[in-house]
């Protein structure tokens, strides 16, 4: 049976694996290492997926800033999520994304930003960001930068560029 668990200090070196391998290189693990020690690192809101003890899944949600005309505007970004290959198309990752939106929302987080696949993503509710005028701080295409309202309004008003923190671009 499958459960879905923040990560504890035993996940470690096992979420390590399975980013390194569902990725096929080191750099999205080495996010993640980046990100559970920065100030952005929300305990929370690093989920795993683990049957019978074995970590198969890993989604870090952490906090990122919209920067509008009239301040920034805190966001969750949501990045990586990955499973193991061996136990990908078994809609583990569906649960790791379900399962760290409940968590969100639960945490009075609003807003959810990704880079992701376009016909992936939108079964959860997640839009083009441009339809908001929200922007990407690199370049991407356009369908692959999405936005989630966790609450009902909470882009209204809020238009601006995403802005992650610079070890974003380290790895």
């Amino acid at each position: 049976m499958l459960s879905i668990l923040s990560e504890t200090e035993e996940d470690i070196a096992a979420i390590r694996e399975v980013v390194t391998a569902a990725f096929n290189r080191p750099n999205e693990a080495e996010l993640v290492e980046i990100i559970r020690n920065s100030p952005n690192f929300i305990p929370e809101l690093s989920l795993v997926a683990k049957a019978d003890g074995k970590v198969l899944g890993h989604v870090l949600f952490s906090l990122v800033a919209i920067e509008t005309q009239k301040g920034n505007v805190e966001a969750i970004a949501l990045a990586p999520l990955c499973v193991t290959p061996t136990h990908q198309r078994q809609s583990i990752g569906a649960q790791l994304v379900q399962a760290g939106l409940t968590k969100c929302r639960e945490l009075d987080h609003n807003i959810i930003i990704l880079v992701g696949h376009p016909h992936y993503y939108p079964r959860f509710g997640f839009q083009k960001a441009s339809k908001f005028g929200i922007q990407a701080p690199f370049t991407v295409p356009d369908e692959a930068f999405m936005v989630l309202e966790l609450k009902p309004g909470a882009l209204a008003g809020i238009s601006g560029i995403v802005r992650y923190p610079e070890y974003f671009n380290e790895v």
